[in-house]
């Protein structure tokens, strides 16, 4: 990642398998296109870029919505406690998944689809361009995805004049594909991964019942947060291509190799107190929601053990989601002990 010259982003938002021609047609026809923009691009248009998005991610920006996010978490746990006294509930369903599109909405100034509509065009993107869907499983992605892509257009249009991130890129001279392209996998990251990151952490926690007791009384999430992400984070990998032929660690790749990064899972002893900051990318393509995320997680895990500290997991271990470059648990289910000291 700090190899720039020699490494490159081209292929980071390559899907993992060839899309079969019956699932580009669909795509064709809603005109998706995913020109280079941020994420896969590089160079000064790259650099200016990625400055106008930033501003929508200072820090001050960030500290500023702990508020809402308490807010929000404490709203979707007052909704899963009176469920909790008929059974066992699904906290990645309940919590996880609501309070990351509003907090992510309200930052950059779009308007939120349905939001099961919005999950299922995310997490449908994410297997199609992470995942190993076969030629039988790729046209109802696609199609999932050209709906997706078609929303965004209508956002792009209606965000001309507003300082909105979408109005503040229109100003600077970015054609509406490139807007939609930024915004179709900024959408989903602004969202999709923080909620798989807050469903690791509820379940990582859980699995202790003392970590969640202390959370309970009040403890800090910060540090069960930090070892999720360098352990196993939403966004355990990423790929580059190398742009000429080079040595790396000792293994000389040709020009055009694809490489897999491992960010997350396998840190050695001498990592350091920061290795969780790596689940985040590094250099130029820095996640530019890193310190969001997090804070996000940390708030989230913090308010619900607050507000159901007697919760304990419930059931076989969940099944997981596993892409090539996300995962997380699926379900986290956890019932009511009412008498638990």
């Amino acid at each position: 990642m700090r190899r720039t010259e020699d490494f490159l982003p081209t292929n980071a938002l390559t899907a993992v398998v060839p899309l079969a021609p019956a699932a580009l047609r669909i795509l064709s026809r809603a005109r998706f296109a995913l020109p280079p923009v941020l994420a896969s691009a590089t160079g000064e248009a790259h650099l200016r870029v990625r400055r106008l998005v930033a501003g929508f991610f200072t820090p001050a920006k960030v500290a500023a919505v702990t508020p809402r996010v308490r807010e929000l978490a404490a709203k979707r746990c007052a909704e899963a406690a009176p469920a909790l006294r008929n059974g066992p509930v699904d906290l990645a369903d309940m919590v996880a998944k609501h309070v990351p599109p509003v907090v992510m909405a309200e930052l950059i100034g779009i308007g939120l689809p349905d939001l099961d509509t919005l999950k299922r065009w995310s997490r449908d993107s994410l297997e199609l361009f992470w995942g190993w869907p076969d030629a039988d499983r790729q046209p109802a992605l696609a199609a999932s995805a050209a709906e997706f892509y078609t929303w965004l257009r209508c956002e792009v249009a209606a965000a001309r004049g507003t300082d909105t991130l979408f109005g503040v890129l229109d100003r600077a001279g970015l054609k509406p594909a490139e807007i939609c392209s930024l915004g179709y996998f900024l959408v989903i990251a602004g969202q999709e991964t923080t909620a798989q990151l807050i469903a690791t952490a509820f379940y990582r926690t859980l699995q202790h019942p003392d970590r969640w007791r202390l959370l309970a009384a009040g403890g800090s999430g910060r540090d069960l947060v930090r070892r999720v992400l360098a352990t196993e984070s939403s966004v355990h990998t990423w790929r580059r291509a190398a742009a000429r032929a080079t040595e790396l660690g000792g293994t000389v790749l040709p020009a055009g190799a694809e490489i897999v990064l491992e960010l997350s899972g396998h840190h050695g002893p001498d990592a350091g107190a920061t290795a969780y900051s790596l689940a985040f990318g590094h250099g130029l393509h820095r996640c530019l929601g890193a310190k969001l995320a997090e804070l996000e997680t940390v708030l989230v895990l913090e308010e619900t053990a607050r507000a159901l500290p007697q919760v304990r997991l419930d059931g076989p271990d969940p099944a997981w989601l596993r892409l090539l470059s996300f995962q997380s648990p699926r379900t986290v289910l956890v019932r009511q002990e009412p008498d638990l000291p």
